[in-house]
């Protein structure tokens, strides 16, 4: 899975740079103006392009054609090394990933170092389930809720404990489990920022946000995906706090944020030109996740922050 060319002079990586930005990516990706040198991809099943071909890194499901693939091709960078791993959370960050009792992944900052010029880290969202399979134990959760109850709202009412309250005779709610795992999630992300620049104080350090999984209007999903309307406005709330966590959380430990939400609305599950596949996969991806499209939409963000 590890992607390298050869080191070049100050004048021609900026050629480079340059040309293969604009020849892989279009005009957008063209501004990146990043090192060169040492890149180090962190994160989990988002930046790992689960499910894209080619695939490997056994349970990783590593691709060839993800984010950081991507963005290191076209900064022609020295040196490549992908640590992505599907179904990461914040803690395998500094431990070892374990999924179905079976070692995964070593912990994955132990792949940045001093020398190490630029980092990009993709995380968090698997924080919001508590088993193995991540997210996806609450998108099941979500999927099983609408085929009994298809009209309502059965994934807020899970995790935000909706229930009839029969003293003001209506629908209530408690507070939000998911909301609660996204704000403990945040201290973890700061953490895992502050040890990356200590590791490598003099890397340039993107923390990056996640697509647009999910439609701005809930009734395209109507007849497209085995989900409530009421729950996909409900989701959307969700990821969007979880970017924000993330916007929050990289500006204040000296990283930037990168934004492939806006880089991909408009493509979501829902879609008719989808970057994000759905419940069943029309191309090569994990369910609900990007497929080739959705990377290289995911890369050229990566690359036009750089070149800010």
């Amino acid at each position: 899975m590890l992607s390298h060319a050869l080191k070049r002079s100050s004048v021609l990586v900026g050629t480079a740079l340059l040309a293969a930005a604009t020849s892989v990516f279009g005009a957008t990706g063209a501004r990146a103006a990043a090192p060169a040198g040492s890149y180090v991809a962190l994160g989990d099943s988002y930046a790992a392009g689960a499910g894209v071909p080619g695939q490997s890194a056994g349970l990783c499901l590593r691709s060839d054609h993800n984010y950081g693939h991507l963005v290191a091709s076209a900064l022609g960078s020295s040196s490549y090394r992908d640590v992505t791993c599907a179904a990461a959370k914040t803690s395998d960050l500094t431990h070892a990933q374990y999924d179905l009792l079976l070692r995964v992944n070593d912990p994955q900052l132990d792949a940045v170092s001093a020398g190490t010029d630029l980092v990009t880290l993709g995380i968090g969202g698997n924080d919001l389930g508590t088993s193995d399979l991540g997210i996806g134990d609450v998108i099941a959760t979500c999927l099983a809720g609408a085929v009994v109850n298809p009209f309502g709202t059965p994934c807020h009412d899970v995790y935000a404990h909706g229930h009839w309250d029969f003293r003001t005779w209506s629908w209530v709610y408690g507070d939000d489990t998911l909301v609660r795992r996204i704000d403990a999630a945040a201290p973890q992300i700061a953490d895992a920022l502050q040890r990356i620049r200590a590791k490598a104080p003099h890397a340039r350090v993107l923390l990056v946000g996640y697509p647009s999984v999910l439609p701005e209007n809930e009734r395209d999903c109507i007849g497209r995906q085995p989900i409530t309307t009421g729950d996909v406005a409900y989701l959307r709330g969700i990821l969007g706090r979880v970017n924000s966590m993330l916007a929050a959380t990289a500006a204040a430990n000296g990283a930037q944020y990168v934004d492939t939400l806006s880089a991909t609305r408009g493509h979501d599950v829902c879609s008719g030109d989808r970057w994000i596949e759905g419940a069943l996969p029309g191309s090569p991806a994990v369910p609900f996740h990007p497929n080739a499209k959705g990377e290289q939409a995911m890369a050229r963000a990566v690359l036009a922050t750089l070149g800010n």
